[in-house]
Formats: C-alpha cells, structure tokens, sequence
C-alpha cells in the first residue's frame, strides 16, 4: 500500500513545484503565445496578400482598449493526420465583446493564420459560445470572416460545427443585428452563414464567396472562371445581390461597419440610437422644386431628393450597386433612424422588377424587426413589363415586397412625388395596405395606368372610328387627365392625407415622424406567417 510519502514524492516529481507568482508568469508567457499567433512569418505572409490579421480587424472595429477576449487558451483535442502536433491557442478563431460607440458589440474573427482559418470542433464551440452569449446580452453580433471553410481533418464534426452556426444564425435573425464582414475566402457550406444575417460587406480582391468553387465549376459545366469573377466583392453586389456593400481596403469597409452599427438598435426590443440633430427640423427644402421635374418621362436622382429630406444630406445606401432601380438607404431625420425606400427614376424609369421587389421587401423586413420607422417615397410607373419577369415569378417576388409592408408595425409615411400607377402604386405602401400617414405632392399622378394607355383601352371604339384618330386621342387623353389624375384627385377621396408643398417636406415627415413614435400595434396571434418564396 502506497503511504502519503510515496504519494508526496510521486506529485513532486510529476511537475516542478510553482509558487503564484510563477504560476501568473506561466500564465502570462502562454497570453502571450495565444496573442502573437503561430509565427512572425504567418503574420507576414498575411500581410503580403493586402490583409490584416484577426487581432488587427478587431482592433478597427471596437472601441480602443474595449475587447474582453472569451477562449483565449481554447485548443482542439482532435488526432490523426498531424493534428495531435498542432495544437496552436485559440485553435484559429478570437471570439469576445467590446464597444462600438460605447455600445456593447460581440465579434468573432477568423485568424487565416491558423490552419488556413479552417472550423474545427472547438473552433465552432467558441462561436457558438459567443453566438449564444450575444443573444442573451441583446448585443449586435459581427463575424470577420477569413476561413477555408471545414477543417478536412476533423472529418463530420467540423460539419456539424457549421449546422450549430446556422441555428444560432437564424435564432438570432430580426433579435440581433447580425453583420458578416467578408475578409478572405468562404467556399461551400460556410457561405450560407453570412447569408442569414442582416448585413454582408465584403473587400474586394481578397474576399470571395461561393458555394462550388473555380476547379468544379470548370468540372462540371466547362466554364473556366476566376475566385474574383465567380464570387468577389463586386460579382456579389452588382449582380447576386449576396453583399450589401463592397469596398476597396479593410480600413474603409471596416469604418462602414461601425457607421452601420450607430444606425441600429442593440436589439429588437430597443429603439435605434437617437443623435443630436444640428440640421434643424423645419428647414425648407426649397431645392425639391427644381429637382423632380414636372413632365412624369424626365428622369433624375431620387438620392438628391433624400439628400435634401435627410439630416445634413448624410445617409447609408444600402444594395447600392444591386437592383439600382430601387434606393433603400438609413439616414436620420431630425436625430431620429429611419429607413428610406424610393423608387429611382434615373434607372428603369424607376419601375418595380424581380430584383427591386426582393431588395426592398428585405430592407422593409429589417427596419420592422429592428423598430426603425419607414418612409417611401413613390414615383413608380408600375411593374416591368416582359417574358423574363412573368416567367421568373414576378407575381411571386412582387408579393414578397407587399407582403413585407403589410406585415410591418413600425411607423410608415409614403409621399407620392410625381407617378404612382397600377398595382406598383398599391405595393408601394399606399394607405390601403396600412401606411399609418401619406402626402402627395401637387406634381403627383396617382392612377391605375398612365392617361395615354387608359385612353386607348377605355376610348378604343371612339379613337379608331374618328376621322381624325390621333386628334380623337389627344382630346381623350386630356379628358381622362382633367377627370382622374388631376393632383387632388386622391385627396378629394381620402387616399392621401394630404397634398404638401415639397419644400416642407422635411418638417411634414419629421412631425409625423414625432406623433407615431409612440404607435403601437399588434400582429394576430399566430407561430408565423408564411410569406410567398
């Protein structure tokens, strides 16, 4: 039988014996290890691809001095195929909180530097760990993402690291505001993560993400294609429609994260952080007069109209390069958040289309969830005529948008400008579908088509038994006009509240804006709905 001196000298001999203080050395020296990362020249080669390192980005993102790392010391315990000899600190993945404007912000950040940034077992535990504790804290979560997706090694489990991601993902959705900040490569399975959350931006050059990558895509279909063509920055915010913004260097895409995260609640049982508004609330926008021409087929920028309407022209354009017939943009009015939904004659005319209704619906979907009030303002010839929409479902992506708006309880003010035809006008938030306040301008032309379609179909017989047609359909043209789509034709009705003259636009937003504050209303009880996909 052993006695307590055996026992004694076997503990003795096992590891040298450590007073506190050496103790809180070790511990130290192991920090230290964990915050260097695996060597000087990983740091290096990082850097030589015009990238920062995981520490670097978080570093650009919160607050100086705020970060409280979790995990630090994490490392996998995984074997086979060399891993047992690579157990680096961290296991590739700086998970923590800190501050962003004095706000609590909880991040992850992928270190590329560590098995190529690749999800293992604990890798994902810490996400999950951060993920988790970002929903009870009601705190914005931001991923900076630089991985190679799931780490082969590891087999299944790394798989199954990504389905716990994408519960906690979609958990999170329309709680938390959840911004994927795309800084590397993210291939396969990985990329449907940023595709739950609210926001993507992405770096050009260094970041791409796609589902199949170059080498299969050539296998399978013959087409040879770059990472950058398949799925880079500018692929995905002109034409996918994946990203939400696209920038040249980390520094600036990075900035642009903090700016978005001052436009948004913490969570969804908050109201979006007020500002001290300088600009004052009933400043004339005399400069609306000249901006919107009359004459319903002259184009121009509906981004200089919200420049005008919005605090000191400042605003966030988000989708700006992706369905560009549309604005969605968050801007503040008198200190306040709102989101701006806007048709865009510049492009299209400003009609509604397949990618304009699905860009929209999600930007209203998002301001509903996160208690930002919405304002539209509507000058929209109606949907895009064609074989490609009726066959790529317009019907189905149109009732995404109108389903969005009907769906949403936050305060909603449309103001018609100048067109607003057809079924394009009712999707539009018009009062029917439940805007709480709409104005028109005196310019506006509210009807069920324009005054030339409407007299060829309603005067068909009339117009081709004339002696002279076209006289015949001028003369009718100008009737249905004067009868229909005079300015105060909807007013007289009650469809408008009001018609308003568009140099006090601002103020006239801003005091509705004011009243609604304290709206309140409820959806009927139900698990949810079941909106058209």
């Amino acid at each position: 039988m052993t006695d307590q001196a055996e026992i004694d000298s076997l503990d003795s001999s096992a590891a040298p014996a450590l007073d506190a203080r050496g103790r809180v050395a070790e511990l130290l020296a192991m920090r230290e290890e964990a915050f260097r990362g695996p060597s000087e020249r990983a740091t290096e080669a990082q850097h030589a691809k015009g990238k920062l390192t995981a520490r670097e980005r978080i570093g650009l993102l919160l607050d100086p001095g705020s970060f409280r790392e979790v995990g630090m010391l994490r490392r996998h315990r995984a074997s086979g195929f060399g891993l047992e000899a690579k157990r680096p600190y961290t296991d590739g993945v700086i998970t923590g909180w800190g501050t962003v404007h004095g706000r609590t912000v909880f991040v992850y950040a992928h270190d590329f530097r560590i098995f190529g940034g690749a999800l293992g077992e604990a890798h994902a535990a810490k996400i999950h760990k951060i993920m988790d504790m970002a929903i009870a804290a009601g705190a914005p979560l931001v991923s900076l993402n630089d991985g190679a997706g799931a780490r082969i090694q590891e087999g299944v489990s790394a798989l199954a690291g990504y389905g716990g991601i994408f519960q906690r993902n979609t958990r999170a959705s329309g709680v938390i505001p959840q911004i994927s900040v795309m800084l590397g490569p993210c291939a396969g399975g990985a990329a449907y993560s940023p595709a739950l959350t609210d926001f993507v931006f992405m770096v050009r050059e260094t970041a791409q993400m796609f589902i199949t990558g170059p080498d299969v895509v050539q296998a399978v279909t013959g087409a040879e294609v770059t990472q950058n063509g398949l799925g880079g920055a500018d692929v995905h915010a002109e034409t996918s429609g994946v990203a939400h913004f696209a920038y040249d260097d980390e520094e600036s895409c990075i900035e642009e994260v903090r700016f978005l995260l001052s436009l948004l609640p913490s969570n969804n049982r908050e109201n979006p952080p007020a500002a001290e508004a300088k600009d004052p609330a009933d400043r004339r926008c005399d400069a609306l007069v000249d901006l919107v021409p009359v004459d319903g087929n002259r184009p121009y920028d509906m981004r200089s109209v919200i420049e005008e309407l919005v605090d000191d022209g400042e605003f966030l354009e988000v989708h700006e390069r992706w369905a560009v017939n549309i604005i969605c943009a968050l801007g503040r009015m008198d200190g306040q958040v709102v989101g701006l939904v806007a048709n865009q004659p510049q492009s299209f005319a400003g009609v509604l289309d397949i990618h304009a209704s699905e860009k929209a619906a999600r930007f209203v979907q998002m301001c509903d969830a996160f208690n930002i009030p919405i304002v539209t303002l509507l000058d929209v010839p109606g949907f895009l005529p064609g074989v490609d929409q009726e066959h790529g479902g317009i019907i189905r992506h149109g009732a995404k948008l109108l389903y969005a708006y009907c769906n949403a309880t936050v305060p909603r003010i449309s103001v018609v400008l100048r067109k607003a035809y057809g079924g394009a006008y009712i999707v539009m938030d018009s009062q029917s579908i439940g805007a709480d306040v709409t104005y028109a301008w005196p310019t506006n032309e509210i009807a069920v088509m324009g005054a030339e379609g409407a007299a060829n179909v309603i005067f068909r017989r009339q117009i081709s038994s004339a002696e002279d047609p076209e006289a015949m359909r001028a003369r009718m043209v100008k009737e249905y006009k004067a009868e229909l789509m005079h300015p105060y034709y909807s007013a007289e009705r009650g469809l408008v509240d009001d018609v308003i003259e568009p140099a006090e636009t601002r103020e006239v937003l801003i005091r509705a804006l004011e009243m609604l504050r304290t709206k309140h209303a409820d959806l009927p009880a139900r698990k949810h709905g079941n909106p058209p996909q």
